[in-house]
């Protein structure tokens, strides 16, 4: 059951590679970490989103699936004129 989710929500990813979106992610100790980019490539276990370059020190990060099944990883898919199109969660 739980293959299938990560199925799912692989699929409801791959429509918006190339896309801004914004994640919010746990960060341990009860932190949150905020980051925006763009949804560069998704694989069969991960997706990586390359970061703006102006907020954070990394080039490119990469979250699993899972992260989001288990809610650790919530990724909002933004318009280009910054508005909110859709929440990816499970």
């Amino acid at each position: 059951m739980a293959k299938n989710s990560l199925l799912d929500i692989k699929r409801s990813l791959e429509p918006h590679v190339g896309k801004n979106i914004m994640l919010r992610a746990n960060g341990g100790r009860r932190k949150t970490v905020e980051r925006s980019g763009v949804l560069e490539e998704t694989y069969p276990s991960v997706f990586i989103v390359k970061l703006d370059q102006e907020q954070n020190a990394f080039k490119r990060v990469s979250y699993s699936y899972a992260d989001i099944l288990t809610e650790s990883v919530e990724v909002t898919v933004c318009n280009d004129d910054g508005q909110v199109r859709i929440t990816i969660q499970q």
